[in-house]
């Protein structure tokens, strides 16, 4: 039972950006310009004085090239602020979620009223490096790709997401027919979404200057409208020889952002906002 003296955490504003494929639509930009728009959005949409935000929290992995405190990066472009602070969270694929936590966290221990918490993540921008700062006295220099280093690969194991996820699938016993079934039925019903106009509510749209002019970029890229279970069971294991996870079947490598506002609802009858959600609880796994 919910202890009436904790304040409760409610949302007034969302938003996110489409999600690009790596290396398609939204690579021009960085991790901070997605992010711009994203929690640009998020507090235009509650309808908030930005100057009365008391943190924005980021959830960002390969933070390899993306400057300085990404997240003042974003909330100053963003229009909120400078005395607003920011902070960056890695949990990996559960950073933007965590942010989204410690908001509601900070809300029940009394530390503040309003925050802007989410996610942003530019993987066509991770950047490959090499290790030189002691110089390289002979041969090759080795690069490494930070989308890998940084994001994709288990550092104490030494294995790929997708091996992580071959793993899982023993253990679980999911067969290839049903990894490619629910891959299906999720672009089949993201499609039908996109086509009924279910996500332009939530999406805020990306304009992005090229030498021909501006692109106004506002649905999703990675969402496959024609594919087919057929076309899926004829892919070739990513990872294993014999393995299940296919480029079909598995996430893929994306770019986008994604942002709410999160206050008390002290806070947001006080100023008379509208919440339009409540958060209730959240769980976490290592």
């Amino acid at each position: 039972m919910a202890d009436k003296n904790v304040r409760e955490p409610v949302i007034l504003g969302a938003a996110r950006t489409p999600q690009g494929k790596l290396m398609g639509v939204l690579a021009p930009l960085s991790a901070a310009e997605l992010g711009q728009v994203a929690f640009g959005a998020a507090v235009e949409r509650s309808g908030i004085d930005p100057a009365e935000v008391d943190e924005v929290l980021v959830g960002n992995v390969v933070s390899a090239g993306v400057g300085q405190a990404l997240p003042r990066q974003i909330s100053i472009n963003a229009g909120i602020p400078d005395h607003v602070g920011g902070v960056a969270i890695n949990k990996v694929c559960g950073s933007g979620l965590k942010s989204v936590m410690l908001a509601s966290s900070a809300i029940k221990a009394e530390d503040g009223d309003l925050y802007v918490a989410g996610g942003v993540e530019s993987m066509s921008n991770a950047p490959h490096m090499s290790r030189v700062r002691a110089g390289a006295k002979f041969g090759g220099v080795t690069m490494e790709d930070a989308l890998e280093t940084d994001g994709l690969r288990d550092t104490f194991n030494e294995w790929m997401m997708g091996n992580a996820a071959e793993f899982i699938a023993k253990q679980l016993e999911v067969t290839r027919e049903e990894m490619d079934e629910f891959s299906y039925r999720s672009h089949k019903l993201a499609a039908e979404a996109t086509e009924a106009g279910k996500f332009k509510a939530e999406i805020a749209p990306v304009t992005i200057k090229t030498r021909k002019g501006e692109i106004v970029v506002d649905s999703d890229e990675p969402i496959r409208s024609d594919t087919t279970v057929e076309a899926l069971a004829g892919l070739r294991p990513a990872f294993e020889k014999d393995g299940q996870v296919t480029a079909g079947n598995a996430p893929g490598l994306n770019d986008g952002s994604a942002a709410v506002v999160v206050a008390s609802r002290e806070y947001a009858e006080k100023k008379g906002h509208q919440p339009i959600a409540r958060v209730v609880g959240y769980g976490q796994a290592a």
